[in-house]
């Protein structure tokens, strides 16, 4: 490691990696060599942090207590604030939280003023905080902003490295990595959720960084997609083991055309069942059987030890935000029912 811990030769200059999107040889992300923490693990966190912040009253976290949570990827137009309340609108009402992303080729406005939207349109949001294009110094500005506008807690991530011919004349930044950021976010006071990718390499590894990051100060950990709910079930009594003993929300692929379908196919680290995407394709009505699919996988990840909620991940449909919110309100609608 170089004199700050930083790993040589990590594109995204990570301390305490791997991030969630080691392809499944081994190599980078972005890059074709391989990952440097496949063979050589990171360090484990050791650093103190504060006690974690109370759940927000009504939020989430404190929801999950009693019942099974949705939390719901929230999908607008970027730089749009009609898009983001009709969205919002369709979704609020059948979702726990909503989560913000943050992806390298669509920017919108700065995650605070977002957060302000989501909040003043009627939804709970989750907002995802990315190291990619922010110095320590913007980070700490921005989880002082979500904490003062009332965010119900915040996704804590390395993020996305951008590919070739995404911006290319923008400065990737990585200051810090995810785990750094979840104990700045902690530090901070915010809620604090961390993601992790179960079938990405190495396997055997990660269900011990679910422990590290929690003692860096997570609170709750959002899975990335796996193909079966087996899978999260194994991974989830691995951490366990580990030490881990935060709540998981669990992915639900939704999709219901071509387009929303391949887009989940396509990004490294997750995986999602093809089977199951190859039949709803095929079938007379791909909506209708796209929102029974991600219903049933829902009620399956519902059923597993550890799993408090689940999270409504994907396009939905390749029709536009809107018609994607009406997909995932409709599923979440069910889960709802169900759970």
């Amino acid at each position: 490691m170089d004199e700050v811990g930083r790993r040589p030769g990590c594109p995204k200059r990570m301390v305490f990696g791997p991030c969630g999107g080691v392809r499944d040889d081994g190599r980078c992300e972005v890059a074709e060599e391989r990952c440097v923490f496949v063979d050589d693990p990171a360090p484990a966190w050791e650093a103190p942090v504060p006690p974690p912040a109370p759940p927000r009253p009504g939020g989430l976290l404190d929801r999950a207590r009693t019942r099974p949570v949705v939390l719901t990827d929230l999908s607008v137009a970027p730089y749009d604030p009609a898009s983001l309340r009709r969205v919002v609108e369709a979704l609020a009402p059948v979702s726990d939280g909503l989560l913000v992303g943050e992806h390298a080729n669509r920017p919108d406005f700065p995650p605070t003023l977002v957060a302000a939207e989501v909040l003043q349109a009627g939804g709970r949001p989750w907002t995802t905080l990315a190291c990619r294009d922010r110095n320590r110094v913007v980070l700490e500005q921005e989880l002082a902003g979500l904490a003062a506008v009332g965010v119900d807690g915040v996704l804590c991530v390395t993020g996305d490295a951008r590919g070739p011919g995404v911006r290319p004349g923008a400065t990737q930044v990585f200051d810090l990595d995810g785990v750094r950021l979840a104990a700045l976010a902690a530090t901070a006071g915010l809620p604090v959720a961390v993601p992790e990718s179960p079938s990405a390499p190495p396997v055997h590894r990660r269900p011990a960084r679910v422990a590290d990051k929690q003692r860096a100060g997570a609170q709750l950990c959002v899975l990335n997609h796996v193909r079966t709910p087996a899978e999260v079930a194994a991974f989830v009594a691995a951490a366990r083991r580990a030490g881990a003993t935060l709540p998981f929300v669990a992915a639900v692929a939704v999709y219901t055309d071509e387009r929303s379908a391949r887009v989940l196919q396509g990004f490294p680290g997750l995986h999602v069942d093809d089977a199951t995407v190859e039949r709803v394709l095929a079938a007379p009505d791909p909506r209708a059987a796209g929102i029974a699919a991600a219903v049933a996988e829902a009620r399956a990840l519902l059923a597993v030890p550890g799993v408090v909620g689940v999270n409504l991940s994907g396009l939905a449909a390749g029709g536009g935000e809107d018609a994607g919110a009406q997909v995932k309100a409709e599923v979440a609608a069910a889960v709802r029912e169900v759970a």
